[in-house]
């Protein structure tokens, strides 16, 4: 049981955007299960060869406390075959033993493999999904999470013949034989299939091969979270995206939003029989998926404008504050892509450009209306006092009368009419 005293078991695997503003409410509902208070930490190892390492936890602990607010620590083990800090190591090892919250995100899944089969954390995360706890994986951290784990770097990025690692099979705690694989829905590679953790139809296809009849792949889109309760034995889905449960390149899409039974991800049986999955490879490259910082700038865009048309402007300076409330929540997510940094870039233009509009709008209201009325309403006089030369009194009362029903106060004096607005 949990340090919390909850029993609450609890496995979330994200397909990226762990501290992003789409996984929020995925991160705030997980801590909300387990109580107001919560031991939680940090587990940097995925990212530990990274030189930036410190800096890409401290934006994670800052997201969690802002965004989630929630405090997390940061717990770094100590690597393999390197001279060890004996105490350091039994710290760090006790503080995920006793949290009820465990975390790991982005990096290299070897590395990540590397360190964790060599110490007790795998029996650890098992723990927490037996007697209590929750384990949130996101990124490279998710991929390890099956009986199989892709070894992207050495694949995508050193040019290796794709081949599996041994993963940590979690999921054989809820009687699945499943293979993670997180940024299901990839598109950076803009020119080439970059789908399925980067390794694209072509090589996922030459590693499905290598499945035993029970095993399958667990797809999870990018910014999407596939959250499994062990103890209501469902997997809900969260986010923007779905998850997909695929065998021999074919598969069932999960929207978000879905609860199924965990069982049913076992069999073909997930609502009906499987249908063809993600978006063909040429479709991927005819077009980049949109990053959701620009669907938000499009919605505070439209939004603005409707506002200022209409002449609301509280409806605008809220158009104006949610659209700096996601730039600022985007800016914290570390594990920012060449699409989002143009996504920001564009937002904060934007952004500007509202600032220039509502500055319009505040010159008009400040503005003396008798500048902008009173060259029509010096016109209408004029034509008045012609109407009266001419003794045309019917026409000159007719637009004494309109000016009278428009809220103007006449006086007529010697040396002419006098106007003035109302409440002047």
């Amino acid at each position: 049981m949990s340090a919390t005293g909850n029993n609450v078991r609890l496995l979330v695997l994200m397909g990226s955007g762990e501290t992003s503003p789409t996984m929020t409410k995925t991160h705030r509902e997980t801590f909300a299960a387990l109580g107001p208070r919560v031991d939680a930490v940090l587990l940097d190892t995925p990212a530990g060869f990274q030189e930036n390492v410190d800096i890409v936890s401290a934006r994670a602990v800052e997201y969690f406390a802002e965004s989630v607010v929630r405090p997390v620590d940061v717990v770094s083990l100590n690597r393999p075959g390197m001279p060890t800090d004996a105490l350091a190591q039994e710290t760090a090892i006790a503080r995920v033993r006793n949290a009820d919250w465990v975390f790991a995100g982005p990096g290299s899944p070897t590395f990540a493999l590397s360190q964790w089969t060599a110490s007790v954390i795998p029996s650890l995360f098992q723990a927490k999904l037996r007697e209590g706890g929750a384990v949130v994986l996101s990124s490279a951290a998710a991929c390890t999470a099956g009986r199989r784990c892709v070894p992207v770097y050495e694949v995508y990025k050193v040019g290796q013949d794709p081949f599996w690692l041994d993963g940590l099979d979690l999921l054989a705690a809820a009687g699945l034989a499943a293979t993670v694989v997180p940024h299901f829905d990839n598109t950076e590679g803009g020119n080439h299939d970059t789908r399925f953790c980067y390794l694209g139809e072509r090589r996922l296809r030459m590693l499905e091969a290598e499945l035993s009849d029970d095993e399958f792949v667990l797809g999870i889109d990018e910014h999407t979270a596939a959250v499994f309760d062990f103890n209501a034995n469902t997997m809900a889905v969260t986010g923007n995206g779905s998850v997909t449960v695929r065998r021999n390149g074919q598969g069932r899409s999960i929207a978000t939003g879905s609860v199924v039974a965990i069982e049913s991800l076992a069999t073909s049986d997930v609502g009906r029989m499987f249908v063809s999955t993600a978006p063909t490879a040429e479709a991927v490259v005819e077009g980049v998926r949109d990053d959701p910082l620009a669907v938000e700038s499009r919605n505070a865009a439209t939004a603005f404008s409707g506002a200022i048309d209409g002449a609301d402007a509280p409806a605008a300076v809220a158009a104006f504050l949610s659209l700096d409330d996601a730039i600022a929540e985007w800016s914290r997510d570390p594990t920012s892509s060449v699409e989002r940094f143009a996504a920001l870039t564009e937002a904060s233009s934007l952004r500007r450009s509202f600032v220039v509009r509502l500055g319009a709008l505040a010159e008009q209201g400040t503005r003396d209306p008798r500048t902008i009325v009173g060259p029509f309403v010096d016109a209408m006089l004029a034509e008045r006092a012609e109407a009266r030369s001419a003794k045309r009194f019917a026409d000159a009362d007719r637009i004494r009368d309109a000016l009278l029903a428009a809220g103007l106060e006449l006086r007529d004096t010697p040396n002419g009419t006098e106007w003035l607005l109302p409440d002047q």
